[in-house]
């Protein structure tokens, strides 16, 4: 089987830049990724933060579907507890009807932000597991018009009422998820850009345990991680440097610091800083096209999935997407397709 490469895209904004210029840049990208050959393209959210401008997923999709002819739009994902389940469903049901089988619903727990910040966007959040466990079964009750008693025995219908459904994923970093999703019949995948560990056992898991549903018949995984590519070396090194500033930065709560190579460059790392930079290392993926190639597939094989989601930072638009170009070829991402189709 062929390897799949998708894209993530957290609307990074750059310095100098704004959040209508990253938009538009995602604009430009998914027709790029369209032609090229990349199955899927997600959407993170988060808030409260003024390096990424992807608040609100579910708007963007439907822009960015309209850009596209055949490439996966999706959310990667919503992080659930922010909303109304019920509002959730009507969102994606909607967008299933106008770009049918090819919208994905990926969800997560985690707030996308801070604790503050979420409990504002719903005020009933309780930060419980248990109701996230609630909300899963919920949607799926919603998306699949399943009278059950969260919906009062099907009296309450989200609209519009269509013969499709989203396809579901569930959104891990932990592991713990890879129980859930399992257990719900829904596909899994794993934040390798997140946390660096588990993802082989997470995956491993959920493959032992998985129970069909009415939307998967069969277990379906992937592993998402940050990764750039480049001919130029001392342009990897370069990028390799803010990924190690950027990531270091997060652990230290600098949600707003835009990170640039001479930044990062004149950065003095202590011992215990750079221990850190070379774990977070194993959370992406740089270098030159044969090297990353190899890391991309030998990942794959490792968690034995069949589809490898890819989020690129960089300082200009050209590396961005010069990056995902010479992936697609390194693939054969269109060629692939192209048989796919034919």
């Amino acid at each position: 089987m062929s390897l799949q490469l998708s894209i993530l895209d957290q609307t990074p904004i750059r310095r100098g830049s704004n959040a209508a210029e990253a938009l538009q840049e995602s604009i430009e990208l998914v027709r790029k990724a369209d032609e090229w050959g990349y199955t899927r393209y997600w959407l993170s959210e988060h808030h409260n933060t003024i390096t990424l401008a992807g608040a609100a997923p579910e708007i963007l999709i439907a822009r960015l579907a309209s850009e596209s002819k055949r490439i996966r739009l999706g959310s990667g994902g919503i992080m659930l507890p922010n909303h109304s389940t019920l509002k959730v469903a009507e969102n994606f049901k909607l967008l299933e009807a106008l770009y049918p089988q090819r919208i994905d619903l990926g969800v997560g727990r985690a707030p996308g932000g801070d604790r503050i910040t979420s409990q504002l966007l719903n005020p009933s959040n309780t930060f419980d597991p248990q109701e996230y466990i609630q909300q899963i079964g919920d949607l799926q009750d919603f998306l699949t018009d399943n009278p059950n008693y969260n919906n009062i025995q099907g009296k309450v219908r989200a609209i519009p009422q269509i013969d499709t459904v989203p396809e579901m994923w569930m959104l891990t970093s932990s592991g713990e998820s890879a129980y859930l999703a399992a257990h719900s019949g829904m596909a899994l995948s794993f934040a390798q850009f997140i946390n660096p560990v588990g993802g082989k056992e997470a995956i491993a898991i959920y493959k032992q345990r998985f129970k069909p549903s009415a939307q998967l018949k069969a277990p379906k995984a992937s592993v998402g991680v940050f990764a750039f590519c480049s001919e130029d070396e001392q342009k990897a090194a370069q990028v390799q440097a803010v990924m190690d500033y950027r990531l270091l930065s997060f652990e230290k709560g600098r949600y707003d610091e835009i990170p640039t190579y001479e930044a990062a460059s004149k950065y003095d790392y202590t011992a215990a800083e750079w221990q850190r930079v070379l774990f977070n290392r194993q959370r992406t993926i740089v270098g030159t096209p044969d090297v990353v190639k190899e890391k991309i597939t030998a990942l794959a094989a490792e968690l034995e999935v069949s589809e490898v989601i890819l989020s690129t930072f960089t300082e200009t638009r050209e590396d961005r997407f010069y990056s995902y170009e010479l992936l697609a070829k390194l693939f054969k991402l269109n060629t692939t397709t192209n048989n796919k189709q034919a």
